[in-house]
């Protein structure tokens, strides 16, 4: 069966045409199980890779989707969110059994229950940004604004920090025309 095939992958293409694009799940030789094999195998800058991570915040289970060279600032998740309560990283079978997918593909759409989703700010510096599609194997590319409609998500500035040794994201704010002169 080819990887496509997959019931956790078709869940995936299956989202992103409901959601109105392209089924544009690529099919990798090689596992991308972390943030630099997929931006290695996508052949893209490592921040272009939306990290799909998975925290409870109480005994909600909440997704933090972070651009690859930016770490997630977990105590900044329950005010993004408006989700009171400690956070902690679940079991990876907790992850299994809440998204449907395995840790190293899962996907911000296509999941088994849906979650409160948070997305840094930072992915919105790529015209495309890359996603796991369901498998270690699998990932989709669209534009960070359509990664927060399909995935019911909000951009915050305030969850994710560069890491070590890459320059920070500076965000760009409009001046709403009450302000301009």
């Amino acid at each position: 069966m080819s990887l496509l095939e997959r019931d956790a992958v078709k869940r995936v293409r299956h989202a992103l045409v409901d959601g109105g694009l392209e089924d544009k799940v690529i099919a990798l030789d090689e596992a991308a199980r972390t943030a630099e094999a997929a931006a290695q195998a996508a052949d893209c800058p490592l921040g272009a890779i939306a990290k799909s991570l998975v925290f409870t915040i109480g005994t909600r289970f909440v997704m933090a989707l972070v651009a690859g060279d930016h770490t997630c600032i977990e105590e900044n998740l329950p005010k993004a969110l408006n989700i009171q309560g400690k956070v902690r990283r679940p079991q990876a079978a907790e992850v299994k059994g809440i998204t449907g997918f395995t840790i190293g593909g899962v996907a911000p759409i296509g999941l088994n229950h849906r979650l409160p989703v948070v997305i840094d700010a930072s992915l919105k510096r790529f015209e495309t940004v890359y996603a796991a599609a369901g498998h270690p194997n699998c990932i989709f590319p669209c534009r960070a604004t359509d990664l927060a409609r399909l995935s019911g998500g909000i951009i915050s500035h305030n969850i994710a920090q560069p890491m070590e040794g890459v320059e920070g994201y500076v965000p760009t704010f409009r001046r709403s025309k009450t302000l301009r002169k």
